[in-house]
């Protein structure tokens, strides 16, 4: 299987919703046979399509009440820089996601911390301190109402 069909499609749909789905109830609900429908979720992570398996946490229940995406510019833009803010930000556990993006500047992050007063310390401590940061835009998420992230 090279291309991808509507019953792969579907498969993926369907895991996307729930990765914790049985097989047998992924066959039926694709309208193939629970052999089949291994064979293809197999052959779909196989091929890298399928990475892995995740948990959706309720991050609130983890003590993190806020929340907000930061556009990040650099005053160098040499690949160096680049490297240099990317190893920073990968050791910062408060960073949840960073995008390398065009336009005025370099980085978007998605941030979490337990309160604003946490976030001051990350945009101080670590944004801050950090030589090749330029600028610094905060977004502050006040709410959610379409997530698909898992």
């Amino acid at each position: 299987m090279s291309a991808m069909d509507a019953i792969s499609e579907k498969i993926l749909q369907e895991l996307s919703r729930d990765g914790r789905i049985s097989n047998l109830e992924l066959a039926d609900r694709v309208g193939l046979s629970p052999s089949a429908c291994l064979r293809r979720v197999q052959d779909l992570e196989r091929r890298g399509i399928i990475n892995g398996y995740r948990a959706v946490l309720d991050r609130t229940q983890l003590g993190v009440g806020f929340v907000a995406y930061v556009g990040v510019g650099l005053s160098d833009h040499s690949k160096a820089s680049q490297e240099a803010f990317e190893k920073s930000i990968s050791r910062s556990p408060e960073v949840r996601e960073c995008h390398n993006i065009t336009g005025t500047i370099e980085y978007l992050l998605r941030v979490e911390c337990a309160d604003l007063a946490a976030y001051k310390i990350f945009h101080t401590d670590v944004l801050g301190a950090l030589e090749a940061v330029h600028s610094i835009t905060s977004y502050v998420v006040m709410g959610s109402p379409k997530d698909e992230r898992a």
